[in-house]
């Protein structure tokens, strides 16, 4: 199943055509150089990173955060962008009440784009673009979550997230569901499609299935 929604999500991305200002977000994502697509290319500040880890650049739809944002609806407090990208994701957030509101991307080029877009749109003393590895980032204080990652990396980063963020929290991934968790709800679709995931259902499915084990 996990499959089929991969290749229809890469399916949409090879047929979905770009305008000028996404083909400008995608080069810029990439040190002003090719950009990268999911068969592609290296992107500068990922070199060192394990090739199954690194994430190519695909900038958000409107319908993708729309999505997002819908999921969160009735939500409050801070919220975390884990490979935030040009930031939009974060940058709506805001708009919405959301604070603090900020972004993770290991991504130079695209802080820097990031940064630029919330100046453009009057926001940029009201979110923060970090250049720093997700991986290392204390998650502990958010209650909400957003992902635009790649499947290989989801995998890894539900420990992470299981391990550190609070009970009451909500993680929303994009274009890609957490391939272990079941969503509590889901918004649009195809390559617009969001997950919903929420701690405390998770967390209490975890449990049931050790102690399942330990008494088989």
């Amino acid at each position: 199943m996990e499959d089929d929604i991969q290749e229809e999500v890469l399916s949409e991305f090879r047929e979905r055509r770009l305008g000028g200002w996404q083909v400008l977000q995608l080069t810029a994502g990439t040190g002003l150089a090719v950009y990268a697509v999911w068969a592609g290319i290296l992107m500068p500040g990922f070199r060192r990173v394990p090739l199954k880890l690194q994430v190519p650049y695909m900038p958000a739809s409107r319908a993708q955060v729309s999505n997002v944002m819908t999921l969160l609806r009735d939500r409050s407090g801070g919220i975390a962008d884990l490979g935030s990208g040009d930031g939009r994701i974060v940058l709506e957030a805001c708009r919405r009440g959301f604070s603090p509101a900020v972004g993770y991307e290991l991504n130079p080029w695209l802080v820097r784009l990031a940064n630029f877009l919330a100046w453009r749109a009057g926001q940029h003393r009201s979110v923060s673009y970090r250049r720093e590895d997700l991986w290392k980032v204390d998650l502990s204080t958010y209650k909400n979550v957003t992902v635009f990652l790649a499947p290989s990396v989801l995998s890894l980063l539900q420990k992470k997230l299981l391990a550190e963020l609070p009970e009451d929290a909500l993680v929303v991934a994009g274009r890609f569901p957490f391939p272990d968790w079941t969503a509590c709800k889901v918004e649009g679709e195809g390559v617009d499609r969001a997950w919903a995931y929420r701690m405390r259902e998770l967390r209490h499915g975890h449990q049931s299935q050790d102690e399942h084990e330990k008494t088989g």
